[in-house]
């Protein structure tokens, strides 16, 4: 069978485009040395990929925009930011929100006021990203961590080596493995990749029964070896699809490279729909 075409996709790492690319990341600004990030790049981890989307901040109605691409590719949901377009749509967008551990209880009132006003279905967390950068272990995020576990919403974070010039040592794979042993309730999905641990991530998600992988920020042709094994294997409920646009990949070019991916037939549906349904409890 290979890719289904009637699998109604929910991307767990989306956009919705408003203003200028170089805004978007103008949080990360005073982390960034280098000339290229700072002064070339459109966004910091440009280097990396081969082309960028097209910019589209000429829009006229980013959301109608967003929803036509969306649809163009069967995805049925997408898991966006807190904008109004959540409330707007409820159907198709998922509303996450996105803490600073540095922030202190200020951040936990932040996950409180999403949930509530938003309804946010989970909670993004960049420790690389933050300024000072925060460890995933770090006695700053348990707070956010025991939030996400009374809520009962997962958490996606930011693993392996950044894309941008930052530091990489927050996000060591291996300081996951201490958050589960002390939040055993705690769902926590991997994003960005998790390399060049990705055996160890794999290892982890083996070890703990609530750790799980996203491929966000990657294109299919490249999603790990040892990831798409474990998949087929003992790991089918545990990756789930996650895309990065508008931020560093083109739609078309990952629905035109996933077909060639050796996922299992059984194993489609879970990866692009099912396990994103299960860890963000869409059927509560």
């Amino acid at each position: 069978m290979g890719f289904p075409s009637d699998v109604g996709v929910i991307d767990t790492m989306l956009s919705v485009p408003r203003g200028r690319r170089e805004d978007w990341y103008e949080f990360m600004k005073p982390q960034l040395r280098d000339q290229e990030s700072l002064e070339e790049f459109e966004f910091p981890a440009q280097y990396m990929f081969k082309e960028i989307p097209h910019d589209p901040q000429e829009a006229d109605d980013p959301v109608g925009w967003t929803l036509e691409q969306m649809d163009h590719h069967n995805i049925a949901m997408a898991m966006v930011g807190t904008g109004p377009e959540v409330k707007d749509h409820p159907d198709r967008f998922i509303p996450c929100g996105h803490v600073d551990p540095n922030r202190g209880m200020d951040a936990v009132r932040d996950i409180v006021r999403d949930y509530e006003v938003f309804g946010i279905k989970a909670v993004g967390f960049f420790p690389a990203g933050c300024n000072p950068q925060v460890p995933i272990n770090d006695k700053r995020v348990f707070p956010i961590y025991a939030k996400c576990v009374e809520l009962d919403i997962p958490i996606f974070v930011c693993t392996g080596v950044p894309g941008p010039r930052l530091p990489l040592a927050p996000q060591k794979v291996e300081l996951i493995d201490e958050v589960c042993w002390f939040f055993p309730e705690l769902t926590f999905v991997m994003r960005h990749g998790a390399e060049p641990w990705t055996d160890l991530a794999v290892k982890l998600m083996l070890k703990w029964p609530n750790l799980y992988y996203s491929t966000s920020a990657f294109a299919p042709k490249y999603y790990p070896k040892a990831i798409v094994d474990y998949a087929n294997t003992r790991g089918a409920d545990k990756v789930i699809y996650a895309g990065y646009f508008p931020m560093g990949l083109t739609l078309d070019r990952i629905f035109s490279e996933l077909p060639t991916v050796g996922f299992n037939d059984d194993v489609w549906p879970r990866f692009l729909r099912d396990n994103a349904r299960k860890v963000l409890k869409l059927d509560d």
